[in-house]
């Protein structure tokens, strides 16, 4: 029961982070999908994973919120509550497949290996992407001040 919520919470965080207007309201929201992801890695006994993906959530949020406030431009355009309700009814409706079908944790494959050392010992590439891409959106960031900085010449 509790996977299947936190999958719902991660999910409908995930759509709010997305498809929000406001800036701020979109990095709270990715910042509760870290969380989520997080807590589903420590759910399945993954804790170092668990850590790692809340330390690099950090990090990412708060380079994300910085530069979100610094690049975007102030907009008096609100949330409106019908929108609102339509992406937490989204998030819902993408959410069904979790709350409905279960997934056995035994599998033919790997069946003496527990979630924390497959995630370590079989998936050492996941961890290098996701530095590859967070590295990436530094990068980027670092451009567009260097650029603004130099007046776009």
């Amino acid at each position: 029961m509790i996977l299947e919520i936190l999958a719902i919470g991660l999910i409908i965080s995930a759509v709010l982070a997305l498809f929000l207007d406001e800036v701020v309201y979109s990095v709270a929201a990715l910042a509760a999908t870290f969380l989520f992801t997080a807590l589903l890695y420590l759910e399945n006994g993954a804790i170092y994973a668990a850590i790692f993906q809340f330390a690099v959530g950090v990090g990412t949020l708060s380079i994300l919120f910085l530069s979100g406030e610094m690049l975007s431009e102030k907009s008096t355009k609100k949330t409106s509550p019908p929108k609102m309700g339509i992406l937490l009814g989204a998030g819902v409706v993408l959410s069904l497949p979790a709350i409905l079908f279960s997934v056995s944790n035994s599998s033919a494959a790997y069946s003496n290996v527990s979630f924390g050392d497959a995630l370590w010992n079989l998936s050492g590439v996941d961890v290098v992407l996701q530095a590859l891409v967070i590295l990436t959106v530094a990068l980027g960031i670092a451009i567009i001040l260097y650029e603004r900085r130099n007046g776009g010449q």
